[in-house]
Parts: structure tokens; sequence; C-alpha cells
């Protein structure tokens, strides 16, 4: 689901059981090293405000940012918060899943709206 969209970029939430969201750029490229200068830096600049915004919100115990593009070669960055007892912890929510999880997501509605304020 998109939630918020400018100019350059665009944010779309994943559907996880922990808060993940996706920052793309609105004109297609596949490397960000094809990326114009003001792009990277509205990229970082949203990067920096998500990951600010999970840290305040969820109390994770370690943010993740994830570039690939390896199916979906159009430049986008993934950022999740990540807790020692979400299902797939320490491994990246692609790896194999670890255990049956106990982390439960909540309020993450609340947590939308509170970062469309900032962006």
């Amino acid at each position: 689901m998109k939630i918020f969209e400018d100019d350059l970029i665009y944010i779309e939430t994943e559907s996880s059981e922990i808060p993940w969201l996706k920052i793309f750029s609105v004109t297609p490229y596949k490397e960000f090293s094809e990326a114009p200068q003001p792009l990277k830096a509205r990229i970082w600049e949203v990067l920096d405000i998500v990951e600010k915004e999970m840290l305040s919100f969820f109390n994770p115990d370690k943010i993740n940012i994830a570039s690939f593009g390896n199916y979906l070669p159009h430049l986008h960055f993934h950022i999740m918060a990540r807790f020692r007892n979400d299902s797939f912890f320490p491994e990246p929510m692609w790896g194999e899943k670890q255990r049956e999880g106990t982390y439960r997501l909540e309020n993450f509605s609340a947590f939308i709206e509170q970062l469309q304020k900032k962006l």
C-alpha cells in the first residue's frame, strides 16, 4: 500500500509481521549510481526520517536497510524494524525462519500517520 509520494520518491508498506517500508524512486533507475543527485539526497533524507521514527515508535533491537532489486530492477530500499523475538531474527527477513516469533506488530497505522506528518 502506498503511504506517501512526492516528485522524487514514493513509500509503500510491505505486509509482514514487523514494521517494513519500501522507498522507491518515481523514475525507474536500475542502480543507485544512475540516479541524479537530488534523488539520492531525497532518498537518504527519507531513510533517515523513517529510521528515526521506527526507532522512536517501536524501540526495535535493530533497523535493517537493504537494496537488492534482483527481481525488481527499480531503485528501491527496504527499511525494517527488527526484534529479537521476530520469526527470522537474526537472519534477514528473506532468510530461513528461525522460530515461531512472539513479536506482534501493533499500532502500525498510528506509526504511518505519525510518519506521514514528518515527511
